[in-house]
C-alpha cells in the first residue's frame, strides 16, 4: 500500500511512484530507507544511476526520483509526470 504522507513510509516501495524496479535501483545507489532520500538531490541520483548502469536512463526516471524526493521532503503524493515540466525547465528535455 502506498503512503499518503512521508511519515507512513517504512519501505521504499511505499513511496508513491516507487515500485520494485525503482526500489532496486535506489538500493543499488545506497538508498535503503525512505528517509534517506531527504538528503539526496534527484538529479545527482539520476546521474549516478546512469553511470552505474552504463547507459543513459529514461528521463522519466529523473521525474520519478524528483517525485520521490519531494514526497519524502514533505510534499504531497503526486504522479511522476507532474515533475516532467519542472525537469525539462531545470535540466532540458534530455536530462
Amino acid at each position: 500500500m502506498k503512503a499518503r504522507h512521508f511519515e507512513e513510509c517504512f519501505t521504499l516501495e511505499q513511496i508513491p511512484n516507487v515500485g520494485p524496479a525503482v526500489a532496486a535501483d535506489l538500493r543499488a545507489l545506497g538508498v535503503v530507507r525512505p528517509k534517506d532520500l531527504r538528503r539526496h538531490d534527484p538529479y545527482a541520483l539520476y546521474q549516478r544511476l546512469c553511470r552505474l548502469s552504463g547507459q543513459r536512463q529514461d528521463p522519466c526516471m529523473l521525474d520519478t526520483l524528483m517525485a520521490a524526493v519531494d514526497f519524502m521532503a514533505g510534499g504531497p503524493p503526486r504522479p511522476w509526470w507532474h515533475f516532467s515540466e519542472r525537469r525539462q525547465h531545470l535540466y532540458g528535455c534530455h536530462a
